[in-house]
């Protein structure tokens, strides 16, 4: 509580990073259904007028982030941070030959990366086996394949990641406080980013699937997104 004070005290020079999914929009059986209520996109509107930044840090495509949060006055990136870096695209076209070659049935294609979901699928532990093989091909093919919360992410080795989107975002605006609120493996780099900073605050957004690094990682942990609606009016 003490290091939300610090950050509150003087918001103009402080940064707000938030994951989507799992963190301001429930997780629900089919991704594309993702969305953020409107009583946090009503706070997330108070919050942009109070604070230097706001900036929503997804997985998904920064167009797509914005559709499911609704607030577009808020900074974008999506695709774990590739989307601030100009050699993704070589990649992208890359992705697109190997996904006509998986064919997986609930594939998230979201052009520099893939997100391939077995949540809901009748028989996710035969699906999760499965997508092992997937993972090695796409190993294989020069791409990095990672599990988080019930899928398999298919992403370019490129030295991006939500962590260092938020490095830049910090460093265009001069900015030495922020907090990071995530709820996957991949907002770990997001944590890390924070390392050094005047004031900083890591929240993990827990839940049964989610990793316990990320929950060691937090300042504070809130359980879903409705304690973290929460969190955020006391900002």
């Amino acid at each position: 509580m003490d290091l939300l004070a610090r950050l509150a005290e003087d918001p103009k020079r402080a940064a707000l990073f938030l994951d989507v999914d799992g963190v301001l929009a429930p997780i629900v059986p089919r991704p594309q259904d993702a969305r953020v209520p409107g009583e946090t996109r009503t706070e997330l509107r108070r919050l942009n007028e109070s604070y230097a930044l706001v900036a929503c840090i997804s997985g998904r495509a920064g167009a797509d982030a914005l559709r499911i949060v609704g607030v577009p006055e808020l900074v974008y990136v999506g695709n774990h941070g590739l989307e601030l870096d100009g050699g993704a695209a070589e990649w992208g076209d890359r992705l697109q030959r190997f996904l006509a070659e998986v064919a997986w049935p609930a594939t998230e294609n979201k052009q520099l990366t893939a997100s391939l979901h077995y949540r809901g699928l009748e028989d996710e532990g035969g699906a999760r086996a499965a997508l092992e093989d997937v993972k090695a091909r796409a190993e294989h093919e020069g791409f990095v394949a990672r599990f988080g919360r019930k899928v398999l992410e298919v992403l370019p080795p490129i030295d991006a990641d939500k962590g260092t989107a938020v490095r830049q975002l910090l460093a265009e605006r001069s900015l030495r406080r922020a907090l990071y609120a995530g709820d996957d493996t991949t907002d770990l780099d997001g944590f890390r980013a924070l390392d050094g900073l005047d004031v900083s605050v890591r929240i993990a957004v827990a839940s049964e699937e989610g990793p316990a690094e990320l929950r060691e990682a937090a300042d504070l942990t809130v359980a879903g997104p409705q304690e973290l609606l929460a969190v955020l009016r006391m900002l």
